[in-house]
């Protein structure tokens, strides 16, 4: 009898121990599973991290965007620009009539010399020679000062239509985010993307009617 309890007890304890066990390793499976599915969310969450990383490059490098216009054929377009030309205008008639007084001064004076070179006293003759050299060289003066008053003033009565174009543009680039606007009347680019470009020549007149309200 005492034998055979202890057999019974060998096997209470062993069946016990079985029990535990399949008890215990579904936990630990579980746990182990649980382990590769929090992993798995974490790589997940990493790849999806990774393309809104890669996503948000994407928008940083987008294509650049260009504005194109022709700055010559728009300046000489504006209204200010015509009515400069027409005060420049006027300035160098007046230049033109100066210069042509000078001129007929020469010519008359040379018209004497010719006249009277053959009667005149030889220090007479050489005084009106020293004349008419003073005077060609007083009318080419006065010329070459002319011209050069004259693109000083055409420059200094450009400058502000410059201005006002070039404020115009400015505005324009920077509300519509351009990375530049090409001058297509003196761009040295052989060629330029039509798709990537926009010309900006309806916007820089609307701006510039607004500019000239302020």
């Amino acid at each position: 009898m005492p034998a055979t309890k202890h057999v019974f007890m060998k096997k209470f304890i062993l069946t016990t121990c079985l029990l535990l066990l399949a008890c215990v390793a579904p936990a630990n499976a579980q746990t182990e599973n649980g382990q590769v599915q929090t992993g798995q969310v974490q790589t997940a969450a990493q790849v999806q991290n990774g393309q809104a990383q890669a996503a948000l490059g994407q928008t940083v490098k987008a294509p650049a965007k260009f504005g194109c216009l022709r700055y010559d054929s728009l300046l000489h377009a504006l209204p200010e620009y015509g009515a400069m030309q027409i005060q420049l205008q006027k300035l160098r008639e007046k230049y033109e009539a100066e210069v042509s007084y000078n001129e007929q001064g020469f010519k008359r004076m040379f018209a004497e010399y010719l006249q009277g070179q053959k009667d005149f006293p030889q220090n007479i003759l050489l005084k009106r020679q020293r004349d008419l050299q003073a005077e060609m060289e007083k009318g080419i003066a006065f010329r070459e000062e002319a011209d050069s008053l004259l693109q000083a003033a055409e420059a200094d009565m450009e400058q502000p239509v410059r201005d006002l174009l070039n404020a115009a543009i400015e505005a324009v680039g920077l509300e519509r985010g351009y990375d530049y606007i090409i001058d297509l009347d003196n761009s040295p680019l052989p060629f330029i993307n039509p798709a990537l470009t926009e010309d900006v020549t309806p916007l820089v007149l609307q701006k510039i009617g607004i500019l000239r309200n302020k």
